[in-house]
């Protein structure tokens, strides 16, 4: 509804629009974590995670073209940083903290169902509040602030049920709509497919269980997994020590589940899983925050030994943000496509993973093709368009290309073919106009098909 509303009046296209709106809201995600890794573990923490995130390239590409899982990521963060703050302020948050806790709630219901485990891990963070307060004070007293927190948030409640009507009407068409949303959508309902993973076809029903870790492993830059896993460890450490005040280990314990309770879930439940992990890129905000935690906690210490040993981690901090920001620049724009260091990078997992699954070479590919035909003057019959077979998602070919040509699907006289490099688009034995590639890998094709028979260009590898 933003990019309907910015497109008139602003100069660009509303598909334009929705890019630039996604970047926005983006940077928002960027302030967000930047904020709850300050909440939770000082300046340096805050300032760590937001450097981390800012130079993940698969947060920073999917910001850019990724219309609603990357937008949920940042109301997920708006919600966790909201619920951090209530926690902190057990039992009587502040108004600013129940309004941006309501805004968190209602953005990220609006965006999907599945904000659901944002209210599971605010739940599992009182509970540790009240059986602390319990254990010290006596139940009758935990239980009266327990009532008087459920009061203080009520209405952030019903602000985000009226926010999650706004983004979402049907939910509120119905009192029992949000929940057969989770039942519809715990099945998969679309026909299964199968998509490469590991050099193997899967069916995206029955991935193995091993899925999304791995792709973390290999897709997450080295400094933030290093950094996460380390802060993971401690934000641990610190649940299980009673030194610590029962809020500030119920904030951790948020944060903690933030990051990893999805993940774990998915392993259990084993849902269809599919285009790499972008369904799941809301846990790289409190993941940077783990990473946050870990180092501050390392700065500190190397503070603590002397100048020398805080001067040689920060460069080889410095040293190791380097690796994803050269990633970011070399395979602009299609950053969310990245594979790290430890992976070998794009060039070495071309044959074994999914690259660019959502299309994005074809407006670079569109825009070369309509430059080569400009520069050999060639023109379509009087009356008539180019015809260009697509093999891929058709829509961004379609908008990148323009009046000028018609996009398909079907099997019938087409002049130019457009295919994504990748396992399910065949390569044609034909005059290559446009190749799009990045690191020696070749992102999209279009070839002259003009006078020959048009080629069946889907196409599966053997198992």
């Amino acid at each position: 509804m933003a990019a309907a509303l910015a497109a008139k009046v602003l100069p660009f296209s509303l598909f334009e629009t929705r890019r630039l709106l996604g970047a926005a809201v983006g940077i928002l995600g960027l302030a967000m974590t930047w904020r709850i890794g300050r909440r939770t573990g000082g300046p340096v923490a805050g300032l760590i995670a937001l450097i981390l995130l800012a130079t993940c390239p698969l947060f920073y590409g999917h910001m850019f073209m990724n219309a609603k899982d990357a937008p949920f990521a940042t109301a997920m963060a708006v919600l966790l940083l909201g619920t951090v703050r209530v926690t902190d302020q057990y039992p009587k948050p502040d108004a600013g903290s129940v309004l941006l806790t309501g805004i968190g709630l209602g953005v990220a219901f609006g965006s999907r169902v599945l904000a659901g485990l944002g209210v599971l891990y605010a739940i599992v963070s009182t509970i540790l509040i009240l059986w602390n307060e319990a254990r010290n004070a006596g139940l009758k007293i935990a239980l009266s602030r327990l009532g008087i927190f459920i009061l203080r948030l009520l209405p952030a409640a019903i602000l985000g049920y009226a926010i999650m009507g706004l983004l979402w009407p049907w939910s509120v068409l119905s009192p029992l709509n949000p929940i057969r949303a989770i039942e519809y959508f715990d099945t998969f309902f679309e026909k299964p497919w199968r998509e490469l993973y590991a050099g193997k076809l899967y069916p995206v029903t029955e991935m193995p269980w091993t899925y999304l870790p791995h792709l973390f492993a290999l897709k997450l830059p080295e400094v933030m997994l290093a950094l996460g896993m380390l802060g993971t460890v401690l934000a641990l450490s610190a649940v299980a020590s009673r030194k610590k005040a029962p809020n500030d280990r119920a904030s951790l314990v948020l944060v903690l589940l933030a990051a990893f309770l999805p993940l774990g879930l998915a392993m259990i439940s084993h849902p269809a899983l599919y285009n790499g992990v972008r369904h799941f890129i809301f846990v790289l905000p409190p993941f940077a925050v783990l990473g946050g935690l870990g180092g501050a906690w390392l700065f500190e210490r190397a503070r603590a030994i002397g100048r020398p040993a805080a001067a040689a981690l920060t460069a080889i901090v410095i040293a190791a943000l380097a690796l994803p920001i050269s990633d970011m620049v070399r395979l602009h724009p299609f950053q969310y496509t990245t594979f790290n260091w430890i992976s070998g990078g794009v060039r070495s997992v071309e044959e074994k993973y999914m690259l660019d699954y959502w299309g994005l070479a074809f407006r670079q590919a569109s825009e070369a093709l309509r430059a080569k035909l400009d520069e050999t003057h060639l023109q379509p019959p009087p009356g008539q368009r180019w015809i260009v077979e697509i093999c891929g998602p058709q829509r961004p070919a379609e908008v990148a290309l323009g009046s000028q040509f018609e996009t398909t699907f079907d099997r019938k006289r087409a002049d130019f073919a457009m295919v994504l490099g990748t396992f399910y688009c065949r390569r044609l034995s034909a005059p290559v106009l446009v190749e799009i590639a990045r690191e020696g890998v070749t992102y999209a094709r279009v070839y002259d098909i003009r006078g020959r028979p048009v080629p069946e260009l889907l196409t599966e590898p053997p198992p």
